[in-house]
């Protein structure tokens, strides 16, 4: 009997997972309780790491209507002063903005084209485990109740993931370790309209406020900032309604812009380091084991990769449970630990005034500082990549980026 695994979450993580799994002929069930496509809250910014895990994935960017190359960076500092970052022009992609609800189902559709058995509107209720096996009741859309059978399931299932509660290991009144708000604006004629911009305000260090370049004179636009005692909900919507009048911004996206619909926001998991990762058969991935970067919030790089950790370290162990949870826990703090404590360190120097802009002073030293920290920023190598010699490799800064033609 051929390896079977079923995945609970048809987000990237979900996605990437299944079809890794099924290229190496794994049997693959898939299920999501929305039917596609479906939009997500997200910034809809996409590095360099995972642009290149896509490729790796042989994605068809050809397939999200409003794909956005990018590699134009202005970074404004807490005092106002701008930085200029560009990122390689030739050889690869190292950034792209593509919305969530058209990147999502594209990726969802080459995962059903890869041979997955693809169940939307399915939604998980329990699992149990018997005879070394993984059996997992779920309803239909139709409220039919189904029962699949597989040797381990992976819950790519979100922050607040069904599965990781069912199991008894999910996290108290878990809010995020981020809150972030973001709405689209059509009629952009100002420099947002091809520039990704990322603003450093000081009423939100460490965190930051965006503006990303959609095609047709559009942009994504929003903010993001840590959850704490002086972050509350009030507090972010009022910021975010003065945030669209701020004269730079406005300047930014042109007097002429409009905002479409209503504002959406979402939390952010990030906390990995401490993220129960595994249990008994089940493995967690994407914002189900809160694998987003705490340093700026970014986690589809993040689900794409624990996506294919998990579906790779099955395929090498599937015949030992346990060596399966400790092999994967071990690879994620592996890709993941020394990042995930650089990017906390980091953001307690982003989240004083004078350390934000004396780090974007140093960034701003000369053409090496600026080209090297966009390609940092912009997850060409992992964060703390100086710091782990165990990931160390000639081209340091100087691979290609993805979909090189």
């Amino acid at each position: 009997m051929p390896l079977s695994v079923t995945i609970v979450g048809g987000g990237p993580s979900g996605c990437a997972a299944a079809i890794t799994l099924a290229r190496d002929g794994a049997r693959v069930t898939l299920i999501d309780k929305a039917q596609f496509p479906r939009d997500k809250c997200c910034g809809d910014g996409l590095t360099t790491g995972a642009l290149r895990i896509l490729d790796e994935l042989h994605f068809d960017r050809s397939k999200v209507v409003d794909w956005q190359p990018c590699d134009e960076v202005k970074l404004r500092t807490p005092a106002g002063r701008t930085v200029l970052l560009n990122l390689p022009k030739s050889n690869g992609l190292f950034a792209a903005i593509a919305p969530r609800i058209q990147l999502d189902d594209a990726l969802l559709r080459q995962t059903k084209d890869a041979g997955v058995d693809v169940r939307e509107g399915t939604s998980f209720q329990s699992i149990e485990e018997v005879d070394e096996r993984v059996v997992m009741t779920c309803t239909t859309s139709t409220g039919e109740t189904v029962k699949l059978e597989s040797d381990y399931l992976f819950a790519a299932d979100g922050m607040w993931s069904p599965v990781r509660k069912h199991l008894g290991v999910g996290i108290e009144s878990y809010l995020g370790e981020w809150h972030a708000f973001r709405q689209y604006v059509s009629n952009v004629t100002g420099e947002a309209r091809h520039k990704l911009i990322v603003w450093f305000e000081p009423d939100l260090l460490p965190g930051y406020a965006w503006s990303f370049p959609l095609p047709g004179n559009r942009a994504n636009i929003g903010f993001g900032v840590l959850r704490d005692d002086t972050h509350s909900v009030q507090f972010m919507k009022k910021v975010w309604d003065d945030l669209k009048v701020r004269p730079h911004v406005v300047d930014a996206l042109g007097p002429g812009a409009v905002y479409e619909d209503r504002h959406t926001a979402w939390p952010i998991p990030a906390r990995v380091d401490d993220a129960t990762k595994a249990v008994g058969r089940v493995l967690f991935i994407g914002d189900a084991v809160c694998a987003t970067d705490s340093l700026t919030g970014e986690g589809i790089g993040q689900a794409l990769l624990t996506g294919q950790l998990a579906a790779r370290t099955v395929l090498s162990h599937h015949d030992d449970a346990a060596r399966v949870r400790g092999e994967y826990e071990a690879t994620i703090d592996h890709h993941f630990y020394a990042d995930h404590r650089m990017s906390r360190r980091l953001g307690r120097v982003l989240a004083r005034r004078r350390g934000a802009e004396g780090a974007l002073r140093i960034v701003d030293l000369n053409s090496w500082t600026r080209r090297n920290f966009a390609r940092w920023m912009f997850e060409d190598e992992p964060r703390a990549a100086l710091f782990t010699p165990s990931r160390w490799h000639k081209s340091f800064l100087r691979r290609p980026g993805a979909f090189v033609d």
